[in-house]
């Protein structure tokens, strides 16, 4: 039986912040804070990890589109919390509304598109058009 993709889906990722998940290491600030950089990285995680075990054997799903709002900052050694809902599945486009935040509260907010790929026709073809 094919396992289907439905809107609904969720899932929830929790890390800790480490020195290298900071502004001052990525580049994106000066001081050692969660990065907004780091942040877009954990809600994409969270949203593609939801339907990785979904989808037809040899394909992924890749970034086309995230709006984020990072709206606070958040101390190394805080635990930081990613909960990603499929909201809209259009053919091979996948909608999510993503939210995230810290032991003290809303960190920040995103909503992210994703395409389903066949991983090796997708790296073919960029190979043939370098």
């Amino acid at each position: 039986m094919e396992k289907q993709i439905k809107e609904g889906i969720e899932n929830t990722i929790t890390i800790t912040v480490k020195a290298e998940d900071t502004a001052a290491r990525y580049g994106s600030g000066l001081i050692e804070v969660f990065a907004t950089p780091a942040m877009i990285g954990l809600m994409e995680n969270t949203a593609q990890s939801s339907v990785a075990e979904l989808l037809p054997a040899g394909s992924i799903t890749l970034r086309i589109e995230i709006n984020a709002k990072h709206l606070k900052a958040t101390p190394v050694g805080m635990k930081v919390s990613c909960k990603s809902i499929l909201t809209k599945v259009d053919g091979k486009k996948l909608s999510f509304n993503i939210s995230a935040w810290d032991e003290k509260g809303e960190i920040g907010t995103a909503t992210h598109n994703r395409y389903i790929v066949d991983a090796a026709k997708f790296m073919e073809k960029l190979k043939k058009e370098i």
